[in-house]
């Protein structure tokens, strides 16, 4: 059995509404500069999938959390780890993760794009070696330790406080009583909208806040304190993800559980975290970490006794799949992310929608990851020519 071909799909796809709320603008440039996360975002839905086939035909998708410049990853995949990959087995995947790391760790490339771009690689082997062993992935990693993965809704994309009220409400008569709340505004409006989210979803509802990097230890300890008294069970990305040392003395400060990893990409990097006591729960990104390291980073939590919340933000249809894979595998899960509109999206490109309903998604059903790529749509939507 050996791998015949690698393609890669950059893409770009309008959605009815941007990520984190504000409807598209034709006229204006792709990226656009977010002040208050201090960050660049998208327009779009970007994300790269690739494909690797197998010399019986079968293939395997897999898909980098690459909200921005797809393109970057394409051009890593088709150059650099296309020829690595060329009649190996798929089955060597461990081996092959291997090499495609070691390809640039003498240059520094042990994160970012290069990393991003051996997720998705990753993932694409995992789902074809489902197929070619006709078993799900969550099989292939020991098991299911639930049928269902129990999840929460991310973000109120609302421009005013009411409006994001009215939203949590709808979304708590669907049965999702988790929500997180994107914030980082401040630390008095920041309380102001927890606590009207509060008031209108009543205390039997989970609250969860993710302050995107935008406080100093003691401004984030002041957060805490008011989200303790109302009832918030983890403050996500406090501060900068530079700041081990901040985060292990505000851990050591708050009643309320530190979670963060969205920016990290392996073990290396979680181990720091964990070794100082700097967190409560890791989060880290299938779509940035791959399978194979995801796992490696859950045992290294697991061994912490601390708990897996895996991001999932605009990564598209294996990237979900994959990452609902996983949350079943793992013992020490303790919730997934729900983005309602990035799902929709992602929908459009599968031949079978993945589910998400009152608080859990359901295990998509068959070999591999369980999903079938439109690959029609997936071309009619690439952002340039497939590499």
């Amino acid at each position: 059995m050996k791998i015949v071909d690698v393609q890669c799909f950059p893409l770009k796809i309008r959605p009815q509404e941007i990520y984190l709320g504000g409807r598209p603008d034709d006229e204006a440039a792709d990226y656009y500069y977010r002040p208050e996360y201090r960050c660049v975002y998208s327009r779009k839905m970007e994300t790269c999938l690739v494909k690797i086939t197998s010399d019986d035909g079968q293939v395997g998708w897999g898909e980098a959390l690459a909200p921005v410049v797809p393109q970057v990853i394409a051009q890593l995949i088709t150059h650099l780890f296309k020829p690595l990959l060329l009649g190996a087995s798929p089955f060597d995947s461990a081996v092959l993760n291997a090499r495609m790391y070691d390809s640039m760790r003498d240059r520094g490339h042990v994160a970012g794009y290069h990393i991003d771009a051996l997720a998705a690689v990753d993932i694409a082997l995992w789902d074809l070696k489902g197929r070619l062993l006709d078993l799900p992935v969550h099989q292939l990693l020991g098991g299911k330790f639930r049928e269902k993965v129990p999840c929460y809704v991310s973000g109120l994309p609302r421009p005013t406080l009411e409006e994001r009220c009215e939203l949590a409400r709808e979304w708590q008569a669907k049965g999702f009583n988790a929500i997180k709340l994107a914030l980082g505004y401040g630390v008095s409006e920041d309380l102001k909208n927890v606590r009207a989210i509060r008031d209108a979803l009543g205390p039997q509802a989970t609250l969860f806040v993710d302050a995107h990097w935008n406080y100093s230890v003691s401004e984030a300890a002041q957060l805490s304190a008011g989200l303790n008294a109302l009832n918030v069970s983890f403050l996500e990305a406090p501060l900068l993800p530079e700041d081990v040392a901040g985060h292990a003395e505000l851990r050591r400060k708050s009643a309320v559980p530190i979670a963060l990893g969205e920016t990290e990409r392996t073990c290396y990097q979680f181990r720091p975290f964990i070794e100082q006591r700097a967190v409560d729960i890791l989060q880290p990104d299938v779509g940035r970490t791959g399978i194979t390291e995801l796992m490696r980073i859950a045992t290294l939590a697991q061994t912490w006794h601390l708990q897996v919340a895996p991001h999932l933000s605009v990564g598209l249809g294996p990237c979900i799949a994959a990452s609902i894979h996983v949350a079943a595998a793992l013992p020490h899960l303790f919730m997934l992310e729900y983005q309602p509109p990035v799902l929709e999206v992602a929908n459009s490109l599968l031949r079978q929608p993945l589910r998400c309903e009152a608080g859990h998604y359901a295990l998509a059903q068959g070999a591999g990851l369980g999903i079938e790529i439109d690959e029609q749509r997936v071309r009619e939507s690439v952002w340039s020519d497939v590499c």
